[in-house]
């Protein structure tokens, strides 16, 4: 058995190598290293794919979280409303930006943010609120922009693990994930669904007036060279990450697809299981499967991520401490019992390989693995 991976990056390469390899000799030889004619053919072809008025590639995601808050001119002390269940760079840029971070639970089942929960959140200071796609589902958005409108709230959506992600609302008319906001942005770190070789990111906008904002603030603020019309950062992406990116944007719903596949067989092996529950996917979204989460009942979820190692099967606690645990945000506003889920998930959750290149001789070995823990 070829040995496991959490993500098998070199056997994705491997099967477009050539296209790779000489994509990145063009920009070599090209020597357009930075806003050259390979980032906009990939905006273009991006925003062709996700049926978006405006991509703006930038650095990273992080960058792109930021960038969307400074576009919608959000001011020190005004209130940003995410998730207590997510990585930091969600509400890392919230605090950089002087803004006020409020999070708030999630949904058992999807991860996702909890409706509810979003509702009690909201106060006169309110200014926007922030939905992760966790995973690889999209949040239920359609709920998310009723509480927006009526609150007259901005909504920015995190779409780092779940480019890809279609989502029907209840006309049946559907929007690809990180679309259906004011702004949506996303992440190309290699081991995303549609990741590059280095970091990128991307902010996507149906507005166009917001666009003009945000593509001035990824460059300094300029629009013309040397003027400065908006305070801006200097945060773009590279002709060489953009070239890769170009390469395996057509591949990436079949890339969704093959995670799809290893998830069904992940879930099929786990059914029979009472200590297993296996992800759920909404009925108003697909999932690409970013991440393949368990969550573990009565079994040492610690104990399990050690044995998994010892047995040569790498695999990921996300997340192993809330944010608002964390030093960094810890706040006396925030109380045990407004974040019940997330701690609970914090100590039961696991994350399995889950990448386009899994066989199912690995998936065979993982799953029996885990089996033979569980109920031994």
């Amino acid at each position: 058995m070829t040995p496991i991976q959490m993500v098998d990056l070199k056997g994705q390469y491997q099967k477009i190598k050539n296209q790779i390899d000489s994509s990145i000799q063009e920009v070599l030889n090209a020597a357009a290293f930075i806003n050259g004619p390979e980032v906009k053919n990939f905006q273009k072809e991006l925003e062709e794919y996700l049926n978006v008025k405006h991509v703006i590639p930038c650095a990273n995601g992080t960058d792109a979280l930021q960038i969307a808050m400074m576009g919608l001119g959000l001011q020190q002390g005004d209130e940003v409303i995410t998730v207590d269940f997510t990585f930091a760079a969600t509400v890392e840029v919230i605090a950089l930006l002087k803004l006020t971070p409020v999070l708030v639970d999630v949904e058992a089942d999807t991860f996702n943010m909890d409706i509810e929960a979003l509702k009690k959140a909201i106060t006169p200071k309110t200014k926007a609120i922030v939905p992760v796609h966790l995973f690889g589902q999209c949040a239920n958005m359609e709920a998310v922009l009723e509480v927006a409108k009526e609150h007259n709230l901005y909504v920015i959506e995190d779409t780092a693990q779940a480019i890809g992600a279609d989502y029907t609302f209840a006309d049946k008319t559907t929007k690809k994930a990180g679309t259906i906001g004011n702004v949506g942005t996303t992440s190309f770190f290699p081991s995303k669904n549609l990741g590059c070789y280095g970091d990128g990111g991307a902010i996507f906008t149906n507005d166009d007036a917001l666009a003009h904002t945000l593509r001035g603030i990824v460059n300094h603020g300029m629009y013309k060279r040397y003027y400065h019309d908006v305070i801006g950062v200097n945060s773009r992406l590279d002709s060489i990450q953009a070239t890769v990116l170009r390469a395996k944007l057509p591949h990436l719903d079949a890339y969704c697809d093959a995670r799809r596949k290893a998830a069904q067989y992940y879930n099929n092996a786990f059914a029979t299981s009472d200590k297993i529950i296996t992800p759920i996917t909404s009925n108003y979204t697909t999932h690409v499967f970013h991440q393949y989460t368990l969550r573990l009942i009565g079994v040492d979820r610690d104990a399990l991520h050690k044995h998994l190692l010892d047995s040569g099967i790498p695999n990921a606690i996300y997340y192993p401490v809330p944010l608002h645990s964390q030093k960094a945000y810890a706040d006396d506003r925030y109380k045990e019992d407004d974040f019940k889920v997330t701690n609970a998930l914090v100590t039961s959750v696991i994350s399995l390989p889950m990448h386009t290149e899994l066989d199912e001789e690995q998936l065979q070995f993982i799953t029996n693995t885990i089996l033979n823990f569980v109920n031994k």
